[in-house]
C-alpha cells in the first residue's frame, strides 16, 4: 500500500512543474532574440510559432490582445526580439513563451511596418498613376484636413488667402498624431466627400519624427484617401518626409505650403492671362475689322457697283443666250430620244411574243416532221434486219428439214440419238415426224460400213 502512494498522475506532475515554472521570477519577464518559424496566425487573432536559433527552438503564443499593438505582420524568417513569460501548457506538458510584446530584430518597428503596407498597398494597385484624378484648375470651395490649431493651416489659409482671395476655405478639423489620428483622418476624409461641394481636399500636417507623422502610414488613412471622389493633396511634413498618404494621393506636395500652391491659382498670374487675352481679343478684332472694311471698299468699287445697268443689261444677253441654246438642246434631244424610241421598237417587234410564238409553232413543225422520217427510216432498217434473221431461223429450223423426208430418234429418257450404240436390241425409240411421233421397237442394229 506504501509502495503505491509513491507513483503520482501526470496531471499532477505536470501542475507541479508549471508551479515551479510561475514561481521562478526569471521566467517572468523574459527577454528572447530568435527567428520565427512555423508561423500560424488563427481567426481568432492569436499568433502561434516557434523561436529558433542555431541549435535550439521554442513554442511561443501570442495573445490577440497583445498582438493587436503590433504595428507590423511577423512573418516566417524575420529575426526578432520578444518579451514575456514562460510557462507549461498543461494539455500537452510543452513548457513555451507567452509573448506580450514584439519587434524586429536590428530594424525599427515602424519603419517596417512602413514598409510592408506600403508593399501591399502597391501591389493591390493603390499607386498607379492611372487611377490618379486631375486637380480643378479653377477650384470654388477648397477643403483643408489637418489640426486646427497647428503651423500648417495658418500657412495654407494664409497662402490661399493670397493667391486666390475668391475661393472658399472649409477646415475639417482631424486629430494629426496619436493613438486616434489615423481614425480620425480617415474620417474627415469621408465627411468632406458627403458634403458633395468640396473640388479639392489638402490633407496633412507640418513636420514631426516618424512616430509623430505614423497617421498618415496607417492603412486606414490609405484607404480613405483613395476611395475620396475629390482630388487630394497629401502636404504631410517637410520636402524630404515621405508617408505612404503621399504615394495613393493625387498629389504629392513637400509642405503645406506648397500644397496651397498647387490647389489654386495665383489670382495676379490668372488677371494678366485675363488682361494678354483681352488685348489679344481687341488686337484681333480690330484686325477683323480693318479686313471686312477693305474688303466693303473694294466690292464698293466694283463694277457691279459701279454700273449696275450694264451688269443687267449683260445678264439679259446672258439669258437670251442661254435660252436659245436651251430651245435647241432641247430640239436635239428630242431628236436622239425619238430615234432611241425607234430603235426600241423595233428590237421590241423583233423580241414580240407572238412572233416569236410563231416561229418556235413552225420549228416545232419541222421537227415533227424530220422525226417521222427518221422514224420510218428506222422502223424501216430494222423490218429489214428482222425478216433476214427471220430467214436464217427458218433456214436452220429442224422442222424445215422434216418437211424434206427427215426424222428424229429418242431414246426412252428423250436423249437425241445420234450413234448406234445409245440404244440396244428391244429397246423402245420414239421417232419424231412432221406430223407426230411413232413408238417403236429395236430389233436389230446394222453399223455403217462408212463408220467403220
Amino acid at each position: 500500500m506504501q509502495e503505491t502512494n509513491r507513483y503520482v498522475t501526470v496531471t499532477a506532475l505536470t501542475k507541479y512543474i508549471k508551479r515551479k515554472f510561475d514561481a521562478d521570477p526569471h521566467l517572468q519577464d523574459i527577454f528572447i532574440k530568435g527567428e520565427i518559424s512555423n508561423l500560424k496566425q488563427h481567426s481568432s487573432g492569436h499568433i502561434y510559432l516557434t523561436l529558433k536559433d542555431e541549435r535550439s527552438r521554442i513554442l511561443a503564443v501570442m495573445f490577440a490582445g497583445n498582438a493587436r499593438s503590433m504595428k507590423f505582420v511577423p512573418e516566417n524568417g524575420m529575426k526578432v526580439v520578444v518579451r514575456g513569460e514562460l510557462s507549461v501548457y498543461e494539455a500537452s506538458g510543452q513548457y513555451q513563451v507567452y509573448i506580450k510584446e514584439m519587434k524586429p530584430d536590428g530594424i525599427g518597428e515602424l519603419f517596417l511596418a512602413y514598409e510592408q503596407l506600403k508593399r501591399k498597398l502597391e501591389a493591390e494597385g493603390l499607386f498607379n498613376r492611372d487611377r490618379k484624378k486631375p486637380l480643378p484648375p479653377f477650384p470654388k470651395t477648397i477643403g483643408i484636413i489637418t489640426s486646427p490649431t497647428g503651423a500648417a493651416i495658418r500657412d495654407i489659409i494664409t497662402t490661399i488667402k493670397r493667391r486666390y482671395p475668391i475661393g472658399k476655405l472649409i477646415v475639417y478639423p482631424a486629430l494629426v498624431q496619436g493613438d486616434n489620428a489615423g481614425k480620425s483622418i480617415a474620417e474627415s476624409i469621408r465627411r468632406a466627400n458627403q458634403a458633395g461641394d468640396i473640388d479639392v481636399l489638402i490633407v496633412g500636417r507640418g513636420g514631426g519624427s516618424i512616430e509623430e507623422l505614423w497617421a498618415f502610414n496607417e492603412e486606414q488613412v490609405a484607404r480613405a484617401i483613395f476611395a475620396s471622389t475629390i482630388p487630394i493633396i497629401s502636404a504631410v511634413g517637410h520636402e524630404t518626409d515621405f508617408t505612404i498618404a503621399d504615394y495613393v494621393a493625387d498629389l504629392r506636395a513637400p509642405t503645406p505650403t506648397a500644397a496651397a500652391e498647387l490647389a489654386v491659382p495665383h489670382i495676379e498670374e490668372l488677371l494678366e492671362r485675363v488682361l494678354q487675352r483681352q488685348a489679344r481679343l481687341i488686337r484681333a478684332m480690330k484686325e477683323k475689322l480693318s479686313f471686312q472694311k477693305g474688303r466693303y471698299d473694294r466690292i464698293k468699287r466694283s463694277y457691279a457697283f459701279r454700273y449696275p445697268r450694264r451688269l443687267y443689261e449683260q445678264k439679259l444677253e446672258q439669258l437670251d443666250k442661254l435660252t436659245e441654246n436651251l430651245y435647241r438642246g432641247t430640239g436635239r434631244l428630242a431628236l436622239v430620244k425619238k430615234d432611241q424610241f425607234a430603235h426600241l421598237a423595233r428590237r421590241l417587234q423583233r423580241n414580240n411574243p407572238g412572233q416569236l410564238l410563231t416561229e418556235a409553232s413552225g420549228r416545232h413543225d419541222r421537227a415533227g416532221k424530220e422525226l417521222q422520217r427518221a422514224m420510218n427510216q428506222i422502223l424501216m432498217a430494222r423490218r429489214a434486219a428482222f425478216g433476214k434473221t427471220l430467214a436464217s431461223f427458218e433456214a436452220l429450223n429442224p422442222l424445215k428439214i422434216m418437211e424434206r423426208g427427215y426424222s428424229l430418234a429418242y431414246t426412252e429418257d428423250n436423249r437425241l440419238i445420234k450413234q448406234i450404240g445409245q440404244v440396244e436390241v428391244d429397246d423402245r425409240v420414239t421417232i419424231k415426224v412432221i406430223d407426230g411421233s411413232l413408238i417403236c421397237k429395236i430389233e436389230n442394229k446394222l453399223e455403217d460400213d462408212m463408220h467403220g
